[in-house]
This record gives structure tokens, C-alpha cells and sequence, in this order.
């Protein structure tokens, strides 16, 4: 896929071009149609967890009962704050469940300040910590409310799966052909084109308020910090746009719309060696359709630092 795909970024210290990273970015208008594509936007992807707001309404689609705050924390990638366990630990208990159901890895916070905390209480990885115990916490509380097994809920064939895969097809617009993979959290991950995760975020913004996609999107953009985290340049990111909803996902992949339907979805080619890419493209992008985005100047232009001083940057070039 590298060699389809035109350079987006070019890590530029002193005057030397000393990496670049490739990938693929189309962008949707309200009704779906392609405004801009570059690079290979219509072979299956996995969006990772810029799948997670599609799996967010296939719950409530299935008896989900969550508002606010909480339905945010069921679509993200969470830090593993206190306020994040404790919204996890609030889902399960109202299912009548304990952190013993989850199937989601042990993990420690990827909150910083939160890890140190917990080490130098003499803590250790629990799966309250891993970032998708969130997601986790309301399929499990979407089994109970639809009178499902919880110990099989990520098996690929459990009803609340095929319910996932069937919404991701219907707000996608794409059959998806080939099998499932496992997410890092042991869940099922479909494969769908970068069209088909930009026309499904753009769905989730346009349609009917009180619709099932409307109350995520809605939850997720008022509660940026629940659905990342308090520090994250996602949270900076919805803060400083209106109407924006956005979702990362592992391996170099960003999702999002604006609140007028035009929708954005990125893969960078090296994945998560590539973390520096993705927020200043997202940033790139937005300002290519005229959206003003007052984020500090690191976050659309990362700075590269040599001896404790600024010798280079990471230069975004959109092919449009």
C-alpha cells in the first residue's frame, strides 16, 4: 500500500529531510459524494477505534441505556483518569456487573500523571486502566439489557457483534467481505475502506436529532474529554471547533465530520510510528476547508528538538 499512497509528512531536522511518512486521506461531502482523494481510499482498512462511534450506536440500537458523559466514555479511547474508571466502573454496576466480566487486557493508564499515581501507590495494570474499558464496560451493559451472554460478547458470531457489523455496513455504505480481525482489546475490528469511515462519521453528524447516531455524535462532541482525555490534542482539537466529531484509532488512523456533513478519515501507511502525523493532518485539513482551528501552533506544526533547542518540524503537505 506505501507505494500507492503520496507523501503526507516530511520530518524536516536542520534543513534535512530526514523521514517521510505516506498515507492515504479522502474527504466527503454531506451527501457522501468525493470531494478530494489521494492515495488508495477505497481498499478495506481497519479503522481501529475510529470504529468505536459506529459500535457505540449499534449498543443503543440493541437497549443501551446511557446519556451524556457515559454514552462518550462507551465510543472512546479513554486515558485511564479517575473520572474515566469511575464512568466505567458506573456502566458495569448499573448492569450489575464487576470489572471481573471485562474481557479487555490489563493495562496501567495512559494518562501520565494517572500511571504515576498508581505505581507509586503500588498499583498494578487493571482492566478498569485499558483505554477501551469504556466500550468494554457498555457492551457488556448492552448484553444485559438485551437478555444476551456476557462471558461471549466478543466472539464475532455473538448478537451483539453481527448487530456492530450490520450498522457499520448500513452507515459505511459497504458490505464488508473480508473476515474479522481482533482489536487490541480482544474485540472484533471490521474492515472497511477510508471512504466508507468518512461517509459513516458524516452520517452520524446529519442525521435526525434523537436519532440513535445523533445522540453518540452528540455525546461524544459535548464530552471531548471523556470519549480521549483531559490532556489529549483530540480534546483541543473538538474544544476548538464546534460541531466537530472526531475519533482516532490505532496504526494511524483519524475519523471525523463537521457538524455541515463534510467529513475527513486519514490512514498514515507506518501506523503508530506515525502518532505525530495524525493530529497535525487533522488540523491541516480542517483549515484546507476553511475552518479556523485556534489550536497552539505544535499541534498543526511539531516541532523536533536538538541539544534542548528547536532544529527542525514535521511539515504536513495535504495532495489537494
Amino acid at each position: 500500500m506505501t507505494h500507492e499512497n503520496p507523501v503526507l509528512a516530511d520530518v524536516i531536522r536542520s534543513g534535512f529531510a530526514e523521514s517521510r511518512h505516506r498515507g492515504a486521506i479522502v474527504i466527503t461531502g454531506p451527501d457522501g459524494s468525493l470531494l478530494h482523494q489521494a492515495g488508495a481510499v477505497d481498499v478495506p482498512i481497519f479503522p481501529r477505534s475510529s470504529n468505536k462511534p459506529m459500535q457505540a450506536v449499534a449498543m443503543v440500537s440493541s437497549g443501551l441505556d446511557l446519556e451524556g458523559e457515559l454514552l462518550a466514555l462507551a465510543a472512546a479511547s479513554h486515558a485511564g483518569e479517575d473520572f474515566h474508571v469511575a464512568g466505567a466502573q458506573k456502566i458495569l454496576a448499573g448492569a450489575g456487573l464487576t470489572e471481573d466480566a471485562l474481557h479487555c487486557p490489563p493495562d496501567l493508564p495512559g494518562d501520565e500523571d494517572a500511571k504515576l499515581a498508581v505505581l507509586l501507590a503500588g498499583g498494578e495494570k487493571r482492566r478498569l486502566y485499558m483505554n477501551c474499558s469504556g466500550k468494554h464496560s457498555a457492551m457488556l451493559a448492552t448484553c444485559v439489557a438485551a437478555g444476551w451472554d456476557t462471558a461471549t460478547y466478543t466472539d464475532p458470531g455473538h448478537p451483539l457483534q453481527v448487530e456492530v457489523k450490520r450498522t457499520i455496513e448500513r452507515l459505511t455504505g459497504e458490505q464488508i467481505t473480508l473476515p474479522p480481525g481482533v482489536d487490541a482489546c480482544g474485540a472484533p475490528v471490521f474492515a472497511v475502506s477510508l471512504t466508507g469511515v468518512a461517509r459513516a462519521f458524516s452520517a452520524l453528524v446529519t442525521s435526525e436529532p434523537g436519532s440513535r447516531e445523533r445522540k453518540v455524535a452528540d455525546a461524544m462532541r459535548a464530552n471531548p474529554k471523556w470519549t480521549s482525555g483531559s490532556k489529549r490534542p483530540d480534546r483541543e482539537i473538538v474544544e476548538a471547533v464546534p460541531g466537530l466529531l472526531l475519533k482516532s484509532g490505532a496504526e494511524g488512523v483519524q475519523g471525523f465530520a463537521l457538524a455541515d456533513g463534510r467529513a475527513v478519515a486519514i490512514k498514515v501507511d507506518d501506523g503508530d510510528a506515525a502518532r505525530r502525523v495524525r493530529i497535525p493532518a487533522t488540523v491541516a485539513a480542517l483549515r484546507a476547508l476553511g475552518v479556523e482551528v485556534p489550536v497552539p501552533d505544535e499541534l498543526g506544526r511539531p516541532l523536533l528538538y536538538g541539544g534542548g533547542r528547536v532544529v527542525g518540524e514535521v511539515r504536513i503537505s495535504l495532495p489537494f
